[in-house]
């Protein structure tokens, strides 16, 4: 319960009719969430406009209103005109749960690639130190015992806040949150006090929501540019984007890189032979946190995680580690003992072949997944790759590029190409466009296309193919999903002599595909 007067001095608000200060049980932005003695605040969207849900609303027991556009007809309620009504949610979030992200350490995630699984390696060394942490991200949101898979990659600030609060509830005293670029420009970590932000990488993806690169960048940057000054910001030297921000933010700074050798700190010595990633970390000059100074020294990291991606995921966690003032024995022991996030460059079978299974999801990404196996020690590569459907020509352009691209340096003539129909719903539907210029580049690279509609037809190609010490690498976003599951089942019936609970394990905590 609040004021509404109190909550009012959150947001700049533009103009009043019928103010009345009454007490307030809440906020809601769908109208068939309001209840009684709420605000509702009306968002527009890009489908529909919450200012024509106002009855609807008010009918549900809203006893004021938030708008961009004054409303005729309801003289009999508060109405408040603000400029932008989600960074008035937020703000009126922030205020009701009486700003709980302040009570906490909060670590702010963007990146094009690698969010999830950096924030998971993040939160499994605070965990290693007996802290109780909060992780908010594309998979789950968990804290305490509550844990619940979730819809968007950052959820609307709304429900951002209340979870902050519910964390607090529970003492929660680190959270990590992965921030995607639609919610930085959506408002929807709008008054999140941020302890903690890093940009790892920036590529071409979600081009169509921001309009151009450009516009997306700027997203992406803006968890950088406005992060308060006793904040830390983490930047990928490595990466431009990333670097290019080093003089664009008040916060203090830390830079790592693993390729150029500059930055705060470095990766030195990496060996990849295996797939998992071995190296030495180097502290390059003193800096000091709370209570702790680190000098220049060297420590060893071992990852339990496969991937050259990996290794940038773990230095942006060992980062965070050393700014939370953890002991480099935790960090050490955390990292070995974190055993990954799903779909990203998952070991799914390693027995006399190695089955792997990766989101592949834009060209940076699979830049990194192909640049990690060229690393690593095997025979043959069977590459089964789902096509990303319903996400442009430019982007299914941009993917064969970077198979092609890769194909001469791993030894790859051929490709197992999938609709995969049967497991794709209508918004990831692979267009007769996208087939054609999918084909189109493995024709100018010469590399031979088996192609299947169904995914079950492709992975049984591969598996047929399969000789000792090969990898079968399962590549794709949505339609990929089932992949390592159909997979393992294939198996199980080509060699029924396996184990068959040590065969599913990697599918035991699961979420892709697994309906």
């Amino acid at each position: 319960m609040a004021k509404l007067n109190e909550l009012l001095q959150s947001i700049h608000v533009l103009e009043s009719w019928n103010e009345t200060n009454l007490d307030i049980t809440g906020l809601a932005y769908n109208s068939r969430n309001v209840e009684a003695g709420q605000i509702f605040v009306c968002i527009k969207g890009f489908k529909t406009d919450g200012h024509a849900y106002i009855l609807e609303a008010v009918s549900n027991g809203a006893s004021a209103i938030i708008v961009e556009d004054y409303q005729e007809g309801w003289d009999d309620i508060p109405q408040y005109r603000v400029a932008d009504s989600r960074a008035a949610l937020a703000a009126l979030s922030d205020a009701f749960y009486r700003h709980p992200s302040q009570s906490m350490k909060t670590i702010g995630i963007t990146a094009t690639n690698g969010k999830t699984s950096t924030s998971f390696m993040t939160n499994a060394i605070l965990e290693e130190h007996a802290l109780k942490t909060g992780l908010i991200g594309t998979v789950v949101v968990k804290f305490g015992d509550y844990s619940e898979p979730t819809k968007l990659t950052t959820p609307e600030s709304l429900d951002l806040h209340h979870y902050f609060a519910q964390m607090r509830d529970q003492d929660v005293s680190h959270v990590t949150m992965e921030v995607s670029s639609s919610a930085l420009d959506l408002k929807r970590v709008g008054s999140v006090d941020f302890d903690i932000v890093t940009l790892n990488n920036i590529s071409r993806e979600h081009i169509d929501l921001h309009g151009s690169f450009e516009e997306y960048f700027n997203s992406k940057a803006s968890l950088i540019r406005e992060a308060k000054e006793d904040a830390w910001a983490i930047l990928n030297l490595d990466d431009e984007y990333s670097a290019s921000l080093v003089d664009e933010t008040k916060a203090n700074l830390l830079t790592f890189s693993v390729e150029t050798g500059d930055g705060d700190l470095v990766c030195r010595n990496l060996d990849l032979s295996t797939g998992r990633a071995k190296f030495d970390v180097e502290i390059r000059k003193s800096f000091t946190v709370g209570a702790t100074t680190y000098e220049p020294m060297i420590f060893s990291i071992e990852l339990s995680t496969p991937g050259y991606h990996s290794v940038y995921n773990s230095m942006v966690a060992v980062a965070v580690g050393l700014l939370n003032e953890i002991p480099l024995e935790t960090i050490q022991k955390g990292l070995k003992a974190f055993g990954g996030v799903e779909r990203r460059f998952e070991m799914v079978f390693e027995d006399d072949f190695k089955i792997l299974d990766d989101h592949f999801a834009n060209y940076g990404n699979i830049n990194v997944t192909l640049s990690t196996l060229q690393q690593m020690d095997y025979n043959d590569l069977k590459l089964v790759y789902a096509i990303r459907g319903s996400r442009g020509v430019t982007v299914n352009r941009e993917n064969a590029e970077a198979i092609a691209e890769w194909a001469p340096e791993l030894g790859l003539t051929e490709v197992i190409a999938t609709l995969s129909d049967d497991y794709t719903t209508g918004k990831d539907r692979v267009t007769e466009e996208e087939v054609e210029v999918f084909q189109e580049v493995m024709r100018e690279a010469g590399i031979h296309v088996d192609f299947y509609k169904e995914l079950d037809d492709a992975i049984e190609k591969g598996l047929s193919e399969v000789k000792a010490d090969d990898v079968v690498l399962l590549a794709g976003c949505q339609g990929m999903d089932p992949g390592a599951k159909i997979a393992l089942e294939q198996l199980n019936k080509a060699r029924p002599e396996m184990d068959e609970e040590e065969l599913f394990k990697p599918l035991k905590n699961r979420v892709a595909g697994i309906s």
